[in-house]
């Protein structure tokens, strides 16, 4: 693509870059500078200076010897330094304050990374090597005692200025790009009288409450700044105002674990990376250091933020932020890339909900407005002459089908015109929801630098290489020797794995049946129990206490699914972390899904539809009668089984997210208090002390989320409040993380993704299997189409189409049968009803189907077929219409590449030129 010169926009000054935006409040005047630098001269002096300084540090001795058996505690608490204020500062500003415990002794090298060991570890020549070698590769160290346990010891770790460079190099992080930026003149003019026009209504209408202030949030302040794979070479070419703020805390960070990966402990090819050294024993922990403390004594709007961590505490993390915005750009500056995507989904999913739930309730509402002039539930109710067959053999009476009033009234709720337009709603709603997603993702990765980005070369996990050392082929990409499973030996572990899987599933299913067995024994005691709200509503109790047996059950099923599951996962043998997390993720899912979803399929499809007739049941063990639905259907069931599960679910997973870290941390303050060792601990000490994050990552925060976005589609129609409820737990579940990341666990070490996973896979997985599942839950277990096949055949509007109540006048009378109890023997006479189409027992074929059952079940099969053909073919033309990424975004990644290689190639030509005029030679160079 070729350009005119009257097409090209003088040069201008850079923006901070789109990925490496910092602060301008936090990064000039608080705890990310050194406290013995004076600021008032780095801003009278300009970039030059801090080069200066960050040059002249980078001079200094790279390692500090400490002893192991004590340290200076006078030097380790310090005072905090007040920054003087320099010309230009406000007075907010002013009193920004720095942290030295984010730095050496020294007070000037910042504290990149933490490493924790106990000095009594025999592991002692390990360490030493290790240690050695990193400060060989250029990193620097400085040792230091705990306060609070003198067997503890700290090492601090400092990545100097060239050893960044050479690592971002190798890394190919992108870094903001000084040159040009170039923008064609029509296109600057209508992109500014457009702006000015937004900008001019936007003042008109009223502020959106949910939208985050830019003047409390500066971090979100919007940048458009092209960025470029860092170079040495062509260090020039880069935005570098400061070399203590040019590469982020987050980047600086993963530059040090990329070294501790990949420096040795021991002689030969294996023998290195700090996850080795962690599972032998030479280290107890290692995590990069939070940026300061969450808390502050001034408040924020006047004193401003201490730091990211307290920036992200008051803006994200508090309660009273509950309906605002996620800041994204913070969450992925501070914790990275991958755990900003997790919150990026999860806000996502958080709002596509609202729209569901807001339906849902509707459905629902319009089930309680019409619930009295529902013609079935009028026709159950003023049946006062009707008696029902007893439903179970010993303790059960008959009874007036009025008695279940109730249960019709309620049914109705749920089971209403409503219930088919919303599970199609629901299925179109998955796929929009998912395609969306993708566009959003596109966006998250174009503005966080992403777009190019490929995931870098995982190592081989040290369980693979103990396991196959003495095995080895030479790696295809990489040119270099690894250890190599046999393909025989993989299979083997894989059949074994999946021969595992299925012993528990069917560890799953037998607890169903296990609950069912109980709920059969249990019917009868409950039917005769002394105390009468129970023996009247013996069904609710029976189903009431199967459920919450059943959801304990799950709970502890769940811990053993968890060990069962890492079992298998590393009797595979993965070899790689990212294959490990793969199939440890899906081996939970599916036993979670399963374990959560038996019972409810159990009652939804088979409940009631193989308990035989009156006079001829069908019995477990030829002992216990198979249970019965109720005269008003098994929908009631259904959705009393649904509501408890995934309330007591959700109820349980935040209360022990968020309670046990806060017992844990709660404790281990009280010890070091009752101490009395020391008024104030540095800021790796109190890391320490809080919880790691999650031994599996983000696998525990997904999996709730997928299996609850199971429970908002898979059996919806049967429970259409699902969405509303799964939207009250998200609002509080986003907060409930946003409150564990920054305060209670250990700062994760900020790694790079660009999607969400394998968990995009099964949720699109759910969203087909939801379509099928709705479609039997209408079919099957609602009256849905027994009552639209009666109004158009059998009903007083046969003929005419079904257009109001009154077509189903006589429809509770058509869809019962009648029995003789005189068959029952000796002391019964007269007749009971039961739910069936079966005809009479005066009839020539006595207990005989009717016609009318299998018109119904015609009926249901043909809209299986369709609705599932339907909502399957909405789905596709959705996801057709529908770009992974939007058109402009597509264009601007294309364009913006060019252009960064235009710029690189005008810079260098301007490098060149003046090169050339200093030293007065001629370079014959050409560009590579």
């Amino acid at each position: 693509m070729n350009m005119n010169k009257n097409e090209i926009k003088k040069e201008q000054p850079l923006k901070p870059s789109r990925s490496q935006t910092h602060p301008q409040n936090l990064s000039k005047h608080s705890s990310f500078n050194s406290p013995n630098q004076i600021q008032a001269q780095l801003f009278s002096a300009g970039p030059s200076a801090s080069h200066k300084i960050a040059e002249h540090d980078v001079g200094k001795d790279s390692y500090v010897e400490d002893s192991e058996h004590g340290t200076d505690e006078a030097q380790l608490i310090k005072a905090k330094v007040t920054i003087r204020k320099p010309e230009g500062m406000t007075k907010k500003e002013m009193k920004v304050t720095a942290t030295p415990s984010l730095f050496f002794k020294d007070g000037k090298k910042r504290i990149d990374y933490i490493l924790v060991y106990k000095k009594s570890s025999l592991q002692v020549e390990k360490r030493s090597t290790f240690e050695r070698n990193l400060r060989e590769e250029g990193l620097m160290l400085e040792r230091e005692q705990s306060i609070t346990n003198s067997d503890i010891m700290f090492v601090k770790i400092h990545c100097p200025w060239d050893t960044l460079c050479k690592y971002a190099e190798r890394m190919n992080i992108r870094m903001p790009f000084r040159k040009k930026c170039y923008y064609t003149d029509w296109k600057n003019r209508t992109l500014n009288s457009l702006y000015r026009k937004t900008i001019q209504l936007r003042s008109w209408l009223p502020k959106n409450p949910m939208q985050l202030d830019k003047e409390a949030l500066p971090d979100l302040e919007e940048t458009d700044c092209y960025t470029a794979p860092f170079s040495r070479a062509r260090m020039h070419h880069f935005t570098i105002t400061n070399k203590d703020t040019f590469f982020n805390n987050s980047t600086r960070s993963r530059i040090v674990h990329h070294v501790l990966q990949r420096t040795k402990y021991e002689d030969g090819k294996t023998k290195m990376g700090i996850n080795k050294l962690l599972n032998n024993g030479t280290y107890e922990a290692s995590f990069p250091p939070h940026e300061g403390s969450y808390q502050s004594r001034h408040p924020i709007k006047t004193h401003g933020a201490k730091n990211h961590r307290h920036l992200l505490y008051k803006r994200w993390a508090c309660w009273g932020m509950w309906y605002k915005y996620q800041p994204l750009d913070l969450i992925r500056r501070y914790f990275g890339e991958k755990i900003g995507l997790y919150f990026a989904w999860l806000g996502w999913y958080t709002g596509m909900l609202i729209p569901a739930a807001f339906v849902g309730l509707f459905v629902f509402l319009y089930g309680v407005f019409t619930m009295h002039s529902s013609q079935v539930s009028k026709e159950i109710c003023q049946a006062t002459e009707i008696l029902m067959c007893p439903m179970c053999e010993r303790s059960c009476m008959l009874q007036k089908l009025n008695e279940s009033c109730i249960y019709a009234k309620v049914t109705h709720l749920f089971d209403n015109g409503g219930t088919v337009f919303f599970a199609i709603f629901m299925a179109i709603w998955a796929t929009v929801f998912l395609e969306f997603w993708k566009r959003r993702r596109a966006v998250l990765t174009y503005d966080w630098d992403l777009i190019d980005w490929e995931e870098e070369e995982e190592n081989v996990r040290p369980q693979f290489e103990r396991k196959y050392a003495q095995v080895e082929r030479v790696n295809p990409i990489t040119g270099k020797p690894e250890p190599y499973q046999p393909f025989m030996d993989k299979l083997l572990r894989l059949m074994i794995s999946i021969l595992g899987i299925f012993l528990m599933i069917s560890l799953v299913l037998t607890t169903v049946f296990a609950v069912v067995v109980y709920r059969l024994v249990a019917m009868e005691h409950f039917a005769s129990f002394k105390w009468y709200f129970v023996k009247k509503y013996w069904q609710f109790a029976t189903s009431g206490t199967g459920v919450c047996i059943n959801f304990v059950i799950i709970m502890f099923l769940n811990v053993v699914y968890e060990k069962v599951a890492f079992f298998l996962t590393n009797l595979e043998q993965p070899r790689t972390e990212l294959e490990w997390e793969n199939s440890y993720a899906l081996k939970m899912f599916l036993f979670q899904f399963v374990n959560l979803n038996s019972s409810i399929f159990y009652i939804a499809f088979f409940l009631g539809r193989f308990s035989g007739r009156p006079g001829k049941y069908n019995k477990l063990f030829d002992r216990w009668r198979l249970e019965e639905c109720h005269p008003s259907g098994c929908l009631i069931d259904l959705c009393l089984q649904m509501s408890v599960i995934m309330v007591l679910k959700q109820t349980w997973n935040n209360f022990m997210e968020l309670g046990y870290p806060l017992f844990h941390n709660w404790w281990t303050q009280h010890k070091i208090k009752r101490n009395e060792q020391v008024l104030k601990l540095p800021q790796w000490e109190k890391d320490w002390n809080l919880q790691p994050m999650n031994l599996h990552g983000l696998i525990d925060e997904y999996l709730e989320m997928v299996l609850q976005f199971g429970f908002v589609t898979i059996f919806v129609a049967a429970f259409p409040l699902a969405p509303l409820l799964a939207l009250m737990n998200n609002i509080i579940e986003i907060r409930l993380d946003a409150y564990k990341f920054v305060t209670q666990w250990r700062r994760p070490l900020p790694a790079r993704a660009t999607n969400i996973g394998i968990w995009y896979g099964i949720l699109e997985g759910i969203g087909v299997l939801a379509v099928i599942t709705n479609a039997f839950v209408i079919a099957i277990t609602s009256d849905y189409i027994p009552r639209f096949v009666y109004a158009f055949r059998y009903g007083p509007c046969k003929g005419q189409g079904y257009s109001q109540e009154r077509c189903l006048k006589g429809y509770v009378n058509s869809s019962l049968s009648v029995f003789d109890l005189s068959e029952l023997g000796p002391g019964h006479s007269g007749y009971c009803r039961y739910r069936d189409y079966r005809a009479p027992p005066w009839s020539s074929n006595p207990y005989e189907l009717t016609l009318q059952f299998w018109h119904v079940l015609a009926a249901r099969l043909a809209f299986i077929i369709v609705f599932e053909h339907l909502v399957f073919g909405i789905k596709s033309f959705i996801a057709y219409l529908i770009p992974d990424m939007p058109k402009d975004l597509s264009d601007r990644v294309r364009r913006e590449k060019y252009l960064v290689q235009e710029m690189m190639y005008d810079a260098e030509l301007e490098h060149l030129q003046k090169q050339r005029k200093c030293h007065g030679k001629h370079y014959h160079q050409e560009w590579p």
